[in-house]
């Protein structure tokens, strides 16, 4: 016979996962291995859904085969692990929870990490088209919706939904579901959950807060787990540890609902098991007191420290040395956008002056005083290995806006409100995971892009962002993938432009990164950046940066500084994303300004208000992506590009600035939509006042695209400047003297601003003497003029002949060679010289007018035209 059986105080995972197992093994037999939970025997008695073997009805000699579902630990299926001594019994097991030391192993095994082991099997019954009846659909589902706590519990994954989807599909009744995993506790129940409240000892532990509860009872007691949750609930506890005395033995059971606390690693200690939020133990001996003991003193073991001061705060520090005058705090605090600045006597650090206080002190005149004069000195400070929890308590009951962080009486790190209410919103979400308002935007470190950068970048690429992590990690720096590769990560396109940020020495990671994977390191000691090149990479490392602007549209000033400050540097939220390479926190993403959010509703926002101001190229480059990407514009975006505009700071824009973003919107965008909608926000006057989007430039830059278009489909090995031909387009409805003032403001190279006014010129003096159907005459107006110039003359000639004229010469005629050489006219008997030269071009004009073939036809030609004898020369 073959059996099938489950863990002992059988739930309805259990039940459903028997009941599945029975569809996939149809000769085996079903065993409770012990007690079942109330409500799972109370579904027996009114559904009676199979029918169940009692352990003494068993033979064990004739047991072939035992299938496990549910557990995999052998103290868990009570007296059936004596089969497991016959090694010539066949075992299979069905498991949600991974391998573990001293677990049973099978001869076939299904372990995935799910919500419930009812998922796997109704996968399985899916793929094996053994699709379940109503009843047993019902069955399924009571499983995962228990298991997972309706869909609810941190360990659900999208594997739970899809099978309940199917199960839904298969007619289970959701109205049975309901009914018993509804949670109503019953008189002795209540009465339980009060001594639990009653007893509980709270402890908190590296900052996590558990609750032990221990309470004893003769009789059986029923489902703790539901009295676990609810004084989780009721308390709003990180975790929380029932001990339960009854029959004879004691019952543990765990439950957590934060990363740094895996109840299944505790409860093992006690030969228990499950997984990370939730997991149970049966202790024969021992009394619930000792036991209690023995938990406390191994929390501290089991809790992973959560999360502390160095895990949050933003270094550098700006910081003011103590005898600066008051002047200078206003000005730093201006220069780089912040409200507290630490004062530092010799880098000894002394306290903390607000813009409050500054601004107050020059209000009654007190410019020129040292910032010491009025500087907090009373201030809390913390160390590095602060527990958050307790920044908390101290940030809110003293109502302090900036925590230093401090290493002796050095300041090392700075924590504010910001970073604070960041991390109580992290772990609000993480809390619940209910409701779509929780959901919907998963900020800062909320979300682990991990698996995303393992299965969307190649494999070298990923083992490169890796290594990068594990080597910060080894110099004390943080490292960050941030830029448009990790933009476009979310989108669901692959960018290999992979640049890295580092907190530290953005040169030192390069060089001893390099060192690891032999490549070579260009460094740039001045910007504190470094290029790696690999085989097929190229990898930019840049150290974490601040910038001011000393006056608008001035090129940034840059100092060293945190990630934090790096990305808020960026141009728009977008590209103000960052993820984290270090090995702890691999794949975490930063999204300290709404960048995520702003993906999602294809939106372009800038970062701050003077975002213009300092740098008016983000407006084209605010066009250039809304094309590139269909996003729009927010409408205070929109208001702070129009008011730089009406301010005339484009007028101190650098030509050669707006010359590059010119040139990128041509090569990423559609040029007709990118340069109308500039035309819109008024960013084309910025070029030149003369330039109007009209029909006639709308049309001039669609007869460029199509004819580029056209070009590319020809796959030549010739490539042209794209971003040159649009700009002669752009430019080709000006007048001379306008075109060369647009030319000189935009700062074009020479070389490129002598192809664009040869172009447009030879174009009208090209399409104003084409040749009709002569292919020499044409081939010698063409001859020797650049490729922009010869496609530009096409896209403006209005003259369909004169498309297809220029069309045949870039295509065929400019390819036409004679086939004979110069060693063939000599053995013709012409004497060596310049008449070789001329010899030759008479045979390709021969050849463009059809009237020589072959390389007989060439021979003839020359011989009518040049009669010397073989002899002669």
């Amino acid at each position: 016979m073959d059996i099938i059986t489950s863990h002992l105080n059988a739930d309805f995972d259990s039940l459903a996962s028997m009941i599945a197992a029975k569809k996939l093994y149809p000769d085996a037999s079903i065993v409770f291995a012990g007690s079942q939970e109330r409500k799972v025997r109370d579904f027996i008695e009114v559904f009676n859904p199979l029918e169940i073997l009692r352990i003494k009805d068993i033979k064990r000699a004739q047991v072939n085969k035992l299938i496990i579902v549910d557990t995999k630990q052998p103290d868990r299926i009570g007296t059936l692990a004596e089969l497991l001594k016959d090694r010539d019994i066949e075992v299979h097991i069905y498991d949600h929870h991974p391998f573990e030391e001293g677990d049973i192993r099978g001869n076939y095994e299904r372990a995935d990490m799910v919500g419930a082991t009812a998922t796997i099997l109704t996968e399985v019954l899916r793929e094996k088209k053994l699709h379940p009846t109503p009843m047993e659909a019902t069955i399924l589902a009571l499983g995962i919706y228990e298991e997972t706590g309706c869909l609810l519990f941190p360990s659900t994954t999208e594997r739970d939904l899809l099978a309940v989807s199917y199960l839904l599909r298969r007619g289970a009744n959701l109205n049975i579901v309901s009914e018993y995993v509804k949670i109503d506790l019953r008189k002795e129940e209540l009465e339980l959950l009060s001594e639990l409240l009653g007893t509980s000892q709270e402890l908190t532990v590296k900052g996590i807060r558990v609750i032990l509860a221990k309470a004893s009872r003769e009789s059986y007691i029923g489902d703790a787990a539901i009295l676990a949750h609810k004084i989780m609930d009721i308390e709003d506890i990180d975790a929380v540890i029932l001990i339960l005395g009854m029959e004879g033995k004691t019952v543990l059971v765990a439950r957590s609902r934060v990363q740094e606390l895996d109840v299944s690693l505790l409860l093992r200690e006690f030969g228990g098991g499950g997984h990370h939020a939730a997991a149970a133990a049966t202790v024969k001996e021992d009394s619930p007191d000792l036991i209690a003991d023995r938990i406390a003193s191994m929390l501290p073991e089991h809790v992973r420290p959560g999360k502390i001061a160095a895990d949050i705060m933003t270094q550098p520090v700006i910081s003011i040395s103590w005898d600066s005058p008051i002047s200078e705090a206003e000005s730093m605090m201006t220069k780089y956008g912040v409200n507290v600045l630490p004062v530092l006597r010799n880098s000894t650090y002394e306290g903390l002056i607000s813009r409050e206080t500054v601004e107050k002190a020059l209000f009654h005149g007190f410019r020129e005083n040292p910032v010491t004069d009025f500087c907090s000195t009373e201030k809390l400070t913390v160390t590095a290995d602060t527990p958050i929890r307790d920044i908390e308590t101290m940030m809110i009951e003293q109502n302090q806006k900036f925590m230093p962080v401090l290493a002796g009486d050095r300041i090392i790190g700075a924590i504010t409100r910001t970073d604070l209410l960041r991390i109580l919103y992290e772990e609000f979400l993480k809390k619940r995971r209910i409701g779509r308002e929780e959901t919907t935007e998963p900020h800062f470190t909320s979300r682990n892009l991990s698996g995303w950068l393992r299965d969307r970048f190649p494999e070298d690429v990923h083992a490169v962002l890796k290594l990068s992590g594990e080597i910060a990690e080894n110099l004390g720096y943080g490292a960050y993938l941030v830029g448009g590769s990790v933009r476009d990560l979310l989108m669901g396109e692959q960018n290999l432009d992979i640049d890295i940020v580092i907190e530290g020495d953005g040169i030192a990671f390069a060089q001893a990164l390099s060192r690891r994977i032999a490549a070579k390191v260009k460094a740039h000691h001045t910007f504190g950046t470094a290029q790696i090149f690999l085989k097929t990479l190229r990898l930019d490392v840049a150290t974490a940066r601040t910038e001011y602007y000393e006056s608008p549209a001035a090129l940034p000033k840059v100092e060293t500084s945190s990630i934090k400050k790096d990305l808020y540097r960026r141009d728009f939220t977008i590209n103000s994303l960052a993820i984290r390479l270090n090995p702890h926190d691999f794949g975490l993403l930063m999204d300290f300004f709404g960048g995520q959010r702003d993906i999602k509703e294809k939106t372009i926002r800038v970062l701050h208000n003077l975002s213009f101001v300092e740098d008016p190229t983000r407006a084209f480059r605010a066009i250039r992506f809304s094309e590139r990407f269909g996003f729009r514009l927010s409408k205070h975006t929109a208001s702070l590009m129009k008011s730089a505009i009406e301010m005339g700071l484009f007028d101190r824009l650098s030509g050669s600035r707006l010359y590059d973003e010119l040139l990128l919107a041509f090569h990423e965008t559609n040029p007709v939509l990118t340069l109308q909608k500039l035309s819109d926000y008024g960013l084309l006057k910025v070029i030149h006042p003369a330039i109007t989007f009209d029909e006639d430039l709308e049309h001039a830059l669609t007869s460029m695209g199509e004819t580029l278009a056209w070009y590319d489909l020809l796959f030549l090995d010739e490539k042209v400047d794209k971003g040159i031909l649009y700009l002669m387009a752009l430019l080709s409805l000006l007048t001379d003297p306008d075109r060369g003032e647009a030319l000189l403001r935009l700062a074009v190279p020479p070389k490129a601003r002598e192809l664009i006014q040869s172009g447009i010129s030879e174009a009208v003096m090209i399409l104003a003497k084409l040749p009709a159907k002569d292919p020499a005459a044409l081939y010698h107006l063409l001859a020797d003029r650049e490729t922009e110039a010869l496609i530009f003359a096409m896209s403006a000639a209005k003259d369909v002949r004169k498309k297809k004229d220029i069309s045949l010469y870039l295509v065929e005629l400019r390819k036409i060679r004679p086939v004979l050489k110069g060693n063939d006219i000599k053995i013709l008997g012409i004497p060596q010289g310049p008449l070789y030269s001329k010899i030759l071009n008479e045979l390709r004009d021969a050849r463009l007018m059809g009237k020589v073939v072959t390389k007989e036809d060439e021979i003839s030609f020359i011989r009518k035209r040049y009669p010397f004898s073989p002899g002669s020369a």
